[in-house]
């Protein structure tokens, strides 16, 4: 069984600017939440192509204090049920709260879920029975592409490249296999390879 692992804040929906913390983040209330256009026809199409769909996130909203488990329950919600107003789902979700400066000791864990570490892709290749050498990584940052290669996924980076990038992807060892501008795009790369 082969899978494409989705990061989800920047490849399934809109990042937030948050004036007052002056950053783009997760959304932090329902109300925020809003899907990025073609996100439902690729991965329908995905899907149609024998992949699993399988969403892989950091989601330390809770950890730093900026979201509510309710939010975030709501948050998630909204996203499945969006999803399928169009007809498209995901396979399953994994999500890492954890974060080294948690205000909460229970989500300050030194653990191996948090991208660019490669937990959450194992943990849903072992559960799934997904072969990672024929799978994707999709993600909006050099953390999703590291996490993807170190668990033996091809990868896709969304987003322009900028030439600081260039450098840091190799510093960092996090040149991914194509970059592409948003879901569909990378959708369409999968499909040309051959599935």
């Amino acid at each position: 069984m082969k899978a494409v692992f989705l990061d989800r804040d920047g490849v399934i929906n809109e990042l937030i600017y948050h004036k007052e913390q002056q950053i783009f983040d997760s959304p932090f209330t329902v109300g925020q939440f809003k899907l990025l256009p073609g996100v439902c026809e690729a991965i329908k199409k995905l899907r149609e192509m024998d992949y699993k769909a399988i969403l892989v996130s950091n989601q330390p909203g809770m950890a730093k204090g900026t979201i509510s488990v309710e939010t975030f329950n709501n948050i998630r919600d909204k996203m499945e049920e969006e999803l399928a107003k169009e007809g498209s789902i995901l396979d399953r979700e994994y999500y890492c709260f954890h974060h080294p400066e948690a205000k909460s000791e229970v989500f300050r864990v030194d653990c191996k879920c948090r991208k660019p570490d490669p937990g959450l892709i194992i943990q849903a290749a072992k559960d799934m029975r997904i072969e990672l050498s024929r799978s994707w990584m999709i993600g909006d940052n050099l953390s999703d592409v590291q996490a993807g290669k170190r668990a033996g996924c091809r990868t896709i980076l969304l987003g322009r490249m900028k030439c600081h990038l260039c450098h840091t992807m190799d510093e960092e060892d996090a040149r991914p296999d194509a970059i592409v501008k948003d879901l569909r795009d990378a959708t369409q790369y999968i499909f040309k390879q051959g599935g």
